[in-house]
């Protein structure tokens, strides 16, 4: 199956960032893509944390929801769409939900992020729970690729990379391909992102793919970018360092099998939730 994770640099201004997509998924399906995969906020990253608010949509409707519905009926292409937000419980919050949408344009899986990003070095200060209400449920979804192969795939953003439980859950349940649209820090990018993402992949013997913002935002913000596709044994297929681009990459179902069946580390666990 040949997927693309889409780098964007978002602004504030909401119909330029959907015009941003729809070229980018306009190249991902041009270039092959079955499923192609949007970053965490595509559709905006304001001025302020709060921008968000303003342009929340209930689920089931809005602008957004109808550009990505529109774009993967369009293109016949499964797409994942990022992050946005979502209307919550909380009138002073919202949701921060990946919505992904069959070739048909139906919306077939919905994951709320479930942990929020905190983060104060002193210079950067970032608390994504003044404006976003956690998610608390794990979500895969299964799609069949052109050869016919059914994938299982598990969803999950950005800062749920560094709970591992989340993604051996997905194992437990036959997930094969993990994906993780993200907004990593340049800071944090740096210092952790490739190692995260690849001992996801090698610990779960699944391949995974990461849509990053990747550039210098209006907003001054430096999001690290790397988008990257890597292989059930930690290779990494494709990446894309900085600015706007399409990632491409082919994933191999026989390898999937031939990878877990020469190391079956997954039957192996003896330390198991509730383990004393």
């Amino acid at each position: 199956m040949k997927i693309a994770a889409i780098q964007m640099v978002s602004t504030g201004d909401l119909n330029d960032n959907l015009q941003q997509a729809a070229a980018l998924l306009d190249q991902a399906a041009a270039q092959g893509a079955e499923l192609a995969m949007l970053p965490e906020y595509f559709c905006l990253i304001g001025q302020n944390d709060a921008d968000k608010l303003a342009i929340q949509e209930p689920y089931g409707k809005g602008p957004i929801q109808q550009f990505l519905a529109d774009t993967a009926r369009r293109l016949k292409l499964w797409i994942v769409g990022g992050t946005l937000p979502l209307t919550a419980t909380q009138a002073d919050r919202v949701f921060n939900s990946t919505l992904v949408f069959n070739p048909q344009g139906l919306c077939v899986a919905r994951y709320d992020k479930i942990h929020l990003f905190r983060f104060d070095n002193g210079v950067e200060r970032y608390d994504e729970s003044c404006v976003l209400e956690r998610g608390n449920t794990p979500v895969r979804f299964a799609m069949a690729s052109r050869d016919g192969h059914r994938w299982q795939v598990g969803l999950s953003v950005c800062y749920d990379l560094r709970f591992p439980e989340l993604y051996r859950s997905y194992a437990q349940q036959g997930v094969d391909l993990i994906l993780v649209p993200s907004a990593f820090t340049h800071t944090t990018g740096k210092a952790h992102w490739e190692v995260l993402l690849r001992a996801r992949a090698i610990e779960n013997l699944a391949y995974v793919a990461a849509a990053a913002q990747g550039g210098v935002h209006p907003n001054g913000r430096h999001t690290w970018g790397q988008s990257i596709a890597i292989d059930p044994w930690g290779q990494v297929l494709a990446e894309r360092a900085q600015d706007p681009g399409v990632v491409m990459a082919d994933l191999d179902a026989h390898m999937l099998v031939q990878r877990r069946t020469q190391l079956p580390a997954l039957e192996h666990r003896v330390l198991t939730e509730g383990t004393p």
